[in-house]
This record gives C-alpha cells, sequence and structure tokens, in this order.
C-alpha cells in the first residue's frame, strides 16, 4: 500500500493536534479526527473507537496519561495488524509503555513519537518529532510525519526513551523560563529597559530561541498561548516523577515548579507558560 493512499486518525484538536490534521489533510490523505471537546468539522467522528474503525495510521495528541490509556482502551476492539498507533502527547513514560502493552495483544504497532515546538511550529508544518519504535512501523510512517514536521528523530526501538526525552528538554525549558522572568524583574526594577535585556542576550553565550520567542512577549504583556502554563507544569511534574524514580534531587525544577503551580493558582493556567514572569513585578512597556 503507498504511503499516499494511508488513512490517518487524528485524536486530540487542540493547539497541536488540529494544525497535524489540517496538514495531513493537505497532503492527500483522508483525515478522521475526534476530540472530547466536539468540533463542527465534515470528518469529526463519534468517539476514537469510531476513528480505529475509519483509518490505519492514528496520530494522538491527548493532554494527560489518563486521556492516552482511555483513548487506547476505546480503539482497542477495532485494532488489527494493518494498524500504526503514535502517541505524540508528552505524558508519563509509564502510560506510554501501558499504551504500548495493551496494543500489543492486537498485532497494531504503537511508537512513542512526543514532540517539540509549539503553535507556531505546527502551523508552519516546522514540529521536530522524536520517535522510538519498531523501525520498520517508524518508516511506514515517516512520509506523514513529514507533512507537519521538519525533522523526525529515531531514538531507537525501547518505547518510552523518546518521552524521556521530551520530559527531560521541557525540564531545561521550564527552569530558563523562570530564570528569563527573575532576570527581567532585576532588570526593569533596576530602572533599565526590558529592550535592552532582549539586546544583551541577543549578543550572549546563553541565547537561545526560546529566549528570542518569549522574551518579547514578556515585554509587551503578551501571554497568548502557544504551550500553556497548565501543560507545562504537567510535565515538569512527570520530570519530577523520572527524578524520585531514581532518587535525583531536582532542586532548580521544583523550584520553578513552585512558581509555575502559584500562577496556576493566581488563573493563569490557560495562558503561555512565559506568564510567570506575573509572579514577579514585570510589567510591560510601552513600544
Amino acid at each position: 500500500m503507498s504511503a499516499s493512499s494511508q488513512s490517518v486518525g487524528v485524536i486530540g484538536l487542540g493547539i497541536i493536534g488540529s494544525r497535524v490534521a489540517e496538514h495531513v489533510e493537505k497532503g492527500g490523505h483522508p483525515v478522521s479526527v475526534w476530540s472530547r471537546t466536539p468540533r463542527p468539522l465534515p470528518n469529526f467522528l463519534g468517539s476514537a473507537l469510531a476513528v480505529a474503525q475509519a483509518a490505519q495510521v492514528i496520530q494522538i495528541f491527548v493532554r494527560d496519561a489518563e486521556a492516552l490509556l482511555e483513548v487506547v482502551a476505546d480503539m482497542h476492539p477495532a485494532l488489527t495488524p494493518q494498524h500504526i498507533v503514535m502517541c505524540h502527547s508528552t505524558v508519563s513514560a509509564e502510560a506510554v509503555r501501558k499504551a504500548a502493552a495493551l496494543i500489543a495483544d492486537t498485532g497494531a504497532a504503537f511508537l512513542d513519537a512526543p514532540f517539540t515546538g509549539s503553535k507556531m511550529a505546527a502551523a508552519g508544518g516546522q514540529l521536530v518529532y522524536y520517535v522510538a519504535g519498531d523501525q520498520a512501523a517508524i518508516e511506514a510512517v515517516t512520509p506523514i510525519l513529514e507533512l507537519s514536521s521538519k525533522s523526525i528523530l529515531s531514538f531507537g526501538s525501547q518505547i518510552g526513551d523518546a518521552t524521556v526525552l521530551k520530559i527531560a528538554t521541557n525540564l531545561v525549558s521550564a527552569s530558563v523560563m523562570g530564570a528569563l522572568a527573575e532576570a527581567a524583574a532585576i532588570t526593569q526594577q533596576q530602572g533599565v529597559p526590558l529592550s535592552q535585556l532582549l539586546v544583551a542576550l541577543q549578543n550572549n553565550a546563553n541565547n537561545s530561541t526560546l529566549i528570542q520567542m518569549k522574551l518579547p512577549g514578556v515585554i509587551a504583556g503578551n501571554y497568548e498561548p502557544h504551550f500553556s502554563l497548565k501543560n507545562m507544569l504537567k510535565d515538569a511534574q512527570y520530570a519530577q516523577l523520572l527524578a524520585r524514580d531514581k532518587s535525583i534531587t531536582t532542586p532548580v525544577l521544583d523550584a520553578t515548579a513552585a512558581v509555575m503551580e502559584t500562577a496556576m493558582q493566581a488563573g493563569h493556567a490557560e495562558e503561555d507558560f512565559s506568564v510567570l514572569a506575573l509572579n514577579l513585578p514585570v510589567t510591560a512597556e510601552k513600544s
């Protein structure tokens, strides 16, 4: 069967899943979709089970471990050796392995395939997928993943390894944002414009894509969600679980998670995780 004839199901139509579904459909694949929140789409089906009945390749973008396992259980009766199921959600490594085990007895292939990239990357088809699992299955779905990505990184056959790597990278992102928020507060409260901090960082060894994405929003007071605070806190908590499993202490992560928890309690769950800056005396600057 040619890659172009594969039917694709997308489960979870949030910021990323909805945009991935658009890319796959534009790529010429029949696409069926479902999410817990109904959407007025002609190809929106009634359940995850219905998606599995309609599609051979299934891309899952649900929020958390509980949702992943619920979706897998619902799809289970319809799965066959002709199916390939990809978990793109950032959930616990334990949940990914449980999902793989549940699917194994159907003969379907399961890929651990989280991604990096937020709203703009998804809209531009510039996600990066971290993938672990059967190499033949990875090769079979590569043309589909290429429709929404700029890179597909293979991390071997061990289910869960790609998820561990994704959680580890988000730990770094959260911690950098926490430090950036503190740097912004100090800079502004000392009477130095935040625009000058941006220039200084652009010419510093610690400059990064993340800093250049997030600091302009902090300067403008714009916290439109590209990656929400509630999702970053969730991922930080998964990182804490991985660390505790191996008796690793994480003082930087723990401090950042505590700041995120405070921001959550202040009502900022749905805003971008850069909203951490509002926990400190950082105010928007007039352009």
